[in-house]
């Protein structure tokens, strides 16, 4: 049961790795890397800014105590000046317990001082990284969508892409349709003109019909070719009137042989008896 879990486990795993490869977008994760740095570079400037303070703070104190140590000094030289031996005591012990919070001030000071050039350091350092993290964002960013409008070109010339594929599919679905309609344009052609299907229209031709039609037909062209062939020969005008005559004295010939049979009385027959 157990490998089953793990299987299953590492089955969702992946499926979400690849998910999620999917839909990460490089500049998307770089700006947001660098929108991170900068956030670390603002807490190292901001802990700069409160080691400061705080050492700006000790040299106010210092400052004070120093000052009330040279008062008690003054006050002490004074009582003794004026036979008051145990003011002047009195008033240097005082100072000298303000001699030791001067010393104890100075230390943290010192110890102030080093972290804050400490800091001030590495925030100097961090802010050369982050402007050469930026430079090369920028430059890998610029890289990738060069490298994408490269690949979207060269997937649209090649066909392979999602919205150039439906293109293509949609294309030959139409051209197969299109031949799918004239082969039975052509079927449909062939079998009326072979008697096959009956014409509902009532205009079908009979094979007497459809000879006669390709006789005359076959007759223009030859006159057609003629005039075509006496041009080219330079004896249009003549050539043509002689085939045109032609044409003229074979009509007047058969229009006169049907007169002539009209006319021709028709010989009695009698009958035997």
């Amino acid at each position: 049961m157990s490998g089953v879990m793990k299987r299953m486990g590492m089955i969702f795993r992946a499926k979400a790795n690849k998910a999620l490869d999917r839909a990460e977008d490089p500049r998307e994760t770089l700006d947001y890397s660098y929108q991170k740095q900068l956030e670390l570079l603002q807490k190292v400037r901001r802990g700069v800014a409160d080691v400061a303070t705080s050492r700006k703070r000790l040299e106010l104190q210092l400052n004070q105590l120093q000052s009330q140590s040279s008062k008690l000094e003054d006050q002490g030289r004074k009582a003794l000046a004026l036979g008051r031996e145990d003011l002047a005591r009195e008033a240097l012990s005082r100072r000298a317990a303000l001699q030791q919070q001067v010393t104890d001030l100075e230390t943290q000071h010192q110890t102030l001082q080093g972290e804050e050039e400490k800091l001030t350091l590495a925030a100097q350092r961090l802010q050369a990284k982050v402007d050469a993290f930026r430079t090369k964002k920028e430059t890998i960013k610029a890289t990738y969508t060069a490298a994408q409008a490269q690949t979207r070109i060269g997937e649209a010339f090649s066909g392979i892409s999602e919205e150039m594929g439906d293109v293509g599919m949609a294309i030959q679905r139409a051209e197969d349709k299109t031949a799918q309609l004239q082969a039975r344009a052509g079927a449909i052609d062939e079998l009326l003109a072979s008697g096959a299907l009956d014409d509902s229209s009532g205009m079908a031709k009979d094979d007497i019909q459809a000879e006669l039609d390709r006789l005359s037909g076959g007759t223009d062209v030859e006159l057609e070719l003629q005039r075509m062939k006496a041009e080219l020969a330079g004896g249009s005008s003549s050539q043509q009137q002689a085939i045109e005559g032609g044409t003229g004295t074979g009509n007047a010939s058969r229009t006169q042989s049907a007169q002539s049979q009209q006319d021709t009385p028709e010989t009695p027959r009698f009958d035997k008896q």
